[in-house]
């Protein structure tokens, strides 16, 4: 049974967790603006002394996702705690792939993630399914304010079902979690909006959860609940908020 946070807040249950992982975007903003609710709840858990990592699908590097929430007006606290599935993906790169040439899929303002690669960057691919794709971002869509754009994740989904090998950077795969920040033995409870990466990223993890109603699942929630949407997508939510609140 999921329990409803809308009356308690999250001060109710911060007490029973040592590490916090909020998602970014859908919880913490919208693409466009900081949600006030959301920062006040960071800046409590901050006050007792609690770990917290603001771990986003954005695939750009930590430094680019920081810059775009200074330019929100988030402080330098919020601002340090940031990990993206683009660092994630990044690190994995230089380590593996530094000198390999790469076709890159996506938008202009994602190629920050590829500085240190460009000089191998190719303009055409041949015999794309015998390659790997590295998805930095396996989100399928996002909510951009009230406009709904397509992630790396569509993407990465097609060219699996073409029969490509695709490896993934970001919830819900380990990895992201494991580099973000030491979590052995610690308690540790997942908030976000999306069943498919944030709530099963915890589930894979036998982390605790937190479902934000009032985003990307918004009108399923609305119109069939939380405990039917949860096993439509096969997921298990501990806590559902429709903001994130203290």
């Amino acid at each position: 049974m999921t329990k409803n946070l809308d009356k308690d807040g999250l001060s109710s249950i911060v007490d029973n967790y040592q590490l916090f992982y909020i998602d970014l975007w859908g919880v913490v903003h919208n693409g466009i603006n900081l949600h006030d609710g959301a920062i006040t709840a960071i800046q409590e858990i901050s006050k007792k002394d609690k770990e917290y990592v603001l771990l986003t699908n954005a695939p750009r590097p930590n430094s680019a996702v920081k810059v775009f929430l200074e330019k929100m007006g988030a402080n330098k606290e919020i601002i340090d705690r940031v990990f993206t599935s683009g660092q994630a993906a990044l690190n994995y790169l230089k380590k593996n792939y530094l000198n390999k040439k790469f076709f890159h899929i996506g938008p202009p303002r994602d190629f920050d993630l590829f500085q240190d690669f460009k000089k191998n960057k190719s303009n055409d691919v041949e015999n794309s399914l015998n390659k790997k794709m590295i998805c930095t971002n396996p989100d399928l869509i996002v909510d951009r304010g009230n406009v709904r754009e397509l992630c790396a994740g569509s993407v990465a989904m097609v060219f699996e079902k073409m029969g490509g090998e695709v490896i993934y950077f970001g919830k819900p795969y380990p990895e992201v979690y494991n580099q973000s920040t030491n979590n052995k033995d610690k308690k540790i409870l997942a908030i976000g909006d999306n069943l498919n990466t944030d709530i099963k990223g915890a589930n894979l993890l036998n982390y605790d959860s937190l479902i934000i109603s009032n985003g990307i699942h918004k009108n399923e929630i609305k119109e069939k609940g939380i405990e039917q949407i949860s096993k439509s997508y096969e997921a298990i939510c501990n806590y559902i908020q429709s903001e994130l609140k203290w």
